[in-house]
């Protein structure tokens, strides 16, 4: 397949939007507010409503969990939503439902929601399962493994492994896997993704990292180290042992170890294809 397999159409990403969608926001909760919690220990309540809320230890909350400034160190399990102004954890939060974030969300540890995840701006260390949508309005940055039905952002920075079989919209993506991963459709306006380029050994024991991506929209894409099925975009650069299946739109730069073209169903030997 030529570099330029028809002509780039300008501009590309029609699906793009211009700003993050608002999203579908759970109704307020019934019970106000009040006070502030403090837990220790070994803990078991049937549910929050508090101003602010600190945990440290093994906390069980049966039913949901609402609170302003919310602070979690070591186990918590919450069984239905969590909403708050902000939450900051460290260690291990488990929640049943959906979690609702008015203001910045920080992760030190792990995560995992059942529902989808809302948040204003995120910053994520460690690794964050989210069972729906992730959503995040400012910037999102997320460092260790990410997995997410689909991820709306504005700014999205990830470094480490992903898992996201849907969407990811943004207005741009930088991403850096050094872990196998897997993306669905991206649509941005700048995206670059990088995977682990192996080394000669690695190669030969075909023991490489395997970035694989489904789709990319965007008015500017550098890729490296990935293999993509279908790219569109008006300046594509392929970096070095990068693979395009199709492509709809013109390369500006390329790598000589980087092809665009159907690879043989069979896994050749590393050099040769047919």
């Amino acid at each position: 397949m030529s570099e330029a397999a028809s002509p780039a159409r300008s501009p590309v990403v029609a699906g793009t939007p211009a700003g993050p969608i608002p999203p579908t926001r759970p109704s307020a909760s019934p019970v106000p507010r009040t006070g502030k919690l403090d837990d220790r220990g070994v803990v078991r309540h049937d549910s929050v409503h508090a101003a602010a809320w600190r945990a440290r230890g093994a906390v069980k909350i049966e039913k949901e969990a609402d609170a302003g400034v919310v602070r979690l160190d070591g186990t918590v399990t919450v069984g239905g939503d969590l909403t708050a102004d902000s939450l900051t954890t460290n260690g291990s939060l488990e929640v049943g439902g959906r979690i609702e974030i008015d203001g910045v969300v920080k992760v030190d540890g792990s995560l995992r929601t059942i529902g989808a995840m809302h948040a204003v701006e995120g910053t994520f260390r460690g690794t964050v399962k989210v069972g729906g949508r992730l959503t995040v309005d400012r910037r999102l940055a997320a460092r260790g493994l990410l997995v997410a039905a689909s991820v709306q952002g504005n700014a999205v920075t990830l470094e480490g492994a992903v898992d996201v079989p849907g969407e990811i919209t943004a207005q741009s993506l930088d991403a850096v896997l050094d872990r196998d991963s897997r993306l669905g459709a991206v649509r941005a306006r700048s995206v670059v993704l990088r995977g682990k380029v192996p080394n000669l050994v690695e190669k030969v024991l075909q023991r490489a990292v395997s970035v694989t991506v489904d789709r990319v929209e965007a008015d500017t894409v550098s890729l490296e180290g990935v293999d993509v099925e279908f790219v569109r975009s008006p300046a594509l650069v392929l970096g070095r042992d990068c693979h395009v299946t199709m492509l709809e739109g013109t390369v500006v730069g390329r790598h000589p170890t980087s092809d665009i073209g159907p690879r043989s169903k069979s896994a050749p030997p590393y050099g040769l294809r047919r």
